[in-house]
């Protein structure tokens, strides 16, 4: 475990505030299923986090992030400045439909250039000439523009870039990744930032972390074990502070500490599948859905519906406005002419997009159950879900931002995370052309401008 530090004036010593956009560098920490109501509780223990506000930029109310509210489509959103609508990315993962009748997949064994359908920021420094790094960042398998990184795979630390692995098994960090949790992971990423740092040096470094979000999901937040996984989260933060200052690199480098979405707590599931059962238009097998006409995807606080047959579209799409429409728990049925106003691609124009969305109000969540009794369980314990519409509040991300370009005690109300990536290329020089996002004037030194 590292020796987390508890003082916020670490973080404040450690990051400066003088470079030019040629030698600039940015270090981006995204901490999944930090929710931007943690920031200001008091119950919440993160002086690292706190500080580099106080020295830095922040917001009132967070971040807005995009639909759906879950962790690849919005870290892919925060390297290109474009909702889902234009990068493609809907799940965890990617959906495939597989013909009429039959049930839709998602795998997450895709590569970046299946996936992601814009550049990313990283393929926009390589044409630069710029030095990249990506530790866990969903989307970039296969990249050839990350000049290190851990990929999100099955083997993440065995597939590290060459000189990164033979690192992480130098210092034995492959064995502890393996055979750790949550946590000791995210830690082993700490410790391949501050090697990646020291000794590789590159424009941008993006960084997740990951144990809060797993704990939110088994215990709910505003629980002393999501308050106490945020603590440690923010001992990391103070840890890549920490490290970025030991590589020489403080007087030049700005700092994002953001998140992918908030969270919400859970006590009831939503089990659209097993109503579709009973209308005949699941067909199961050992909770498996085998034949499908209807079939609900879930992401936490919404369901993707998919109807699978042209034949019966429309017959079918009534049908699920009649199951669900004013349901317990469900807050809206939407349609696909619903979707451009949610930052989502509609399936004429991305195929695997789904047909409709189900979304869940607070305290209920979709379920993929398909032999549930009824239609809304209450469950025995509370746990945490996100995917949830990005207009919902709960959902807004962590924001923070400090050092090189970043004006001290700035504010805004609110950002959104399609500005992320615009600011982040400005700040090193280079210019983002597809983004929907802005560059955040208001929250850079006057040098940075």
């Amino acid at each position: 475990m590292f020796r987390f530090l508890s003082l916020a004036a670490t973080a404040l010593l450690a990051l400066g505030q003088t470079a030019s956009a040629a030698d600039r560098r940015v270090v981006v920490i995204t901490l999944d299923g930090f929710p931007a109501y943690y920031l200001d509780d008091p119950e919440v223990d993160i002086p690292v986090i706190r500080g580099l506000r106080d020295a830095g930029a922040s917001t009132e109310a967070g971040m807005r992030v995009s639909n759906p509210s879950v962790t690849w489509p919005n870290h892919t959103t925060l390297m290109t400045g474009v909702h889902p609508a234009k990068h493609g990315v809907i799940y965890n993962g990617m959906p495939e439909r597989h013909g009429v009748g039959e049930p839709v997949t998602v795998t997450r064994d895709k590569i970046q250039k299946e996936l992601v359908r814009v550049p990313l920021l990283f393929d926009v420094l390589k044409k630069a000439g710029m030095r990249s790094a990506a530790l866990d960042w969903p989307g970039t398998v296969g990249s050839t523009s990350l000049d290190d990184q851990i990929p999100v795979v099955a083997k993440r630390v065995e597939n590290a870039t060459p000189e990164l692995k033979a690192e992480l098994q130098r210092a034995g960090l492959i064995k502890k990744y393996n055979a750790g949790g949550g946590g000791e992971r995210d830690d082993v990423r700490v410790e391949a930032a501050r090697w990646i740092l020291k000794e590789r040096k590159p424009r941008l470094l993006a960084i997740h972390l990951a144990e809060l979000d797993s704990v939110h999901h088994q215990n709910g937040p505003n629980t002393p074990e999501g308050r106490e996984a945020a603590q440690r989260v923010d001992g990391r933060v103070g840890e890549v502070v920490k490290a970025i200052d030991e590589a020489g690199l403080r007087d030049e480098t700005a700092l994002f500490v953001i998140a992918d979405h908030g969270f919400i707590a859970v006590d009831k599931t939503i089990n659209p599948n097993a109503i579709l059962v009973k209308e005949g238009l699941i067909e199961a097998k050992d909770d498996k859905i085998v034949k499908a006409r209807v079939q609900v995807i879930p992401e936490g606080g919404i369901g993707m519906v998919y109807l699978t047959d042209p034949a019966t579209r429309d017959d079918d799409r009534a049908t699920v406005r009649r199951l669900f429409e004013n349901a317990e728990g469900v807050a809206a049925v939407l349609d696909a002419g619903d979707f451009p106003g949610l930052g989502l691609p509609t399936p004429e124009n991305q195929s695997n997009m789904a047909d409709m969305i189900i979304a869940a109000k607070e305290g209920y969540a979709v379920g993929a159950s398909v032999k549930a009794k009824k239609l809304v369980a209450k469950r025995k314990t509370q746990i945490g879900k996100h995917g949830y519409l990005s207009t919902e509040p709960k959902m807004n991300a962590l924001f923070v931002a400090a050092g090189a370009g970043i004006k001290p005690g700035s504010k805004l109300p609110i950002v959104e995370n399609i500005d992320i990536a615009p600011t982040v290329a400005h700040l090193l020089g280079v210019a983002l052309d597809q983004a929907d996002g802005r560059v955040l004037t208001e929250l850079l030194s006057d040098d940075a401008k």
